[in-house]
């Protein structure tokens, strides 16, 4: 038996919710209409029907604009997933009909772009007339652009947990602790985690993957995990480490020039490297399109080759340390 539509929903219009959208990022009334292209008026109409329909508020005027309530937030959240269906059909339809190319948007989180571009660019190459878009942020920015519909998937080393995934694996992902080459521990072998203790550590910002993995480093050793200085970048913390500022965990495919060129060293220290693994993740529920299939297949099929060598300590008998990928 055919279920019966929701009363509300039939009275809930696409320019309704696109109206409540353009209003959230313009911040006014008027900027929404410029940007739709309709009259005040009938923004402001738009967002009454919504908000009777609905019950509640959605927007509360404030000294910068307008801003979503938590019941806007979820409308917002809703307008989200409704473009991004109706890009995939389009794209879909578009297909059907036998046209080339399509777009793909690809969440990049900032460790992976030593490699990921020319990844993307030897795609680009055998297929030309895909549109790539690429998003590149910390770990909480791109997994809050997966969440959100705003990619097709991303390339990340720890899938969430939050959300329902699938997930295909490109490749190793090891982290090294990096010194400047006069370090007064870049000579030494088999050096312990609490022989670091004096250590000024330098750290990525909160949200950071690599920051996660640091504090669980420094906690099992017995280490205040947020003791050390706290950077925006892996450049900045690679560009301090060179000058003598302080030590730091960092992901081996983001140093291999340094390390060649002899600005930068990695320490022998016992349990290192530890070794994660780079994934692209989408959501479960995301259907991908024929361009953007193509891409995933491309990295999972191709894209451990584009990772960055980097010769790391090895010990005989030891192996390397491994940390979960989740």
């Amino acid at each position: 038996m055919k279920e019966k539509l929701n009363p509300r929903l039939r009275r809930i219009t696409l320019k309704q919710l696109r109206a409540l959208a353009a209003v959230v990022d313009a911040g006014s009334i008027t900027g929404a209409a410029e940007f739709i292209g309709v009259t005040p008026p009938a923004v402001s109409l738009q967002l009454r029907q919504l908000e009777d329909t609905l019950g509640l508020p959605l927007l509360e005027r404030t000294a910068d604009g307008f801003r979503p309530t938590d019941a806007g937030r979820e409308m917002l959240a809703t307008v989200s997933r409704v473009e991004a269906i109706l890009a995939d059909g389009l794209e879909s339809i578009d297909a059907l009909r036998g046209m080339q190319g399509g777009r793909v948007a690809v969440g990049v989180i900032s460790t992976a772009k030593y490699f990921a571009p020319r990844a993307l660019a030897a795609f680009r190459r055998n297929h030309p007339e895909v549109e790539l878009r690429l998003l590149i942020g910390n770990r909480s920015e791109t997994i809050a652009a997966l969440e959100n519909f705003a990619v097709d998937f991303a390339i990340t080393g720890r899938p969430p947990q939050h959300i329902e995934i699938e997930r295909g694996l490109i490749g190793d992902h090891p982290h090294v602790i990096i010194a400047p080459p006069d370090h007064p521990l870049a000579a030494r072998r088999r050096i312990t985690l609490t022989e670091l203790a004096g250590e000024t550590f330098l750290l990525r910002e909160a949200g950071s993957g690599t920051r996660t993995l640091m504090r669980d480093l420094l906690s099992k050793a017995g280490l205040d995990p947020d003791a050390g200085m706290e950077f925006g970048s892996n450049e900045t913390i690679k560009q301090s480490v060179m000058a003598g500022i302080g030590i730091a965990l960092i992901s081996a495919h983001t140093i291999a020039a340094e390390v060649e060129d002899r600005r930068l060293v990695v320490l022998d220290v016992v349990g290192l490297p530890i070794v994660r693994q780079w994934f692209v993740v989408k959501r479960r529920e995301k259907r991908l399109l024929p361009a953007a299939q193509a891409l995933w297949h491309h990295l999972i099929d191709e894209g451990e080759s584009f990772l960055p060598h980097l010769a790391l300590p090895q010990r005989k008998g030891e192996e390397t340390g491994q940390a979960a990928a989740s």
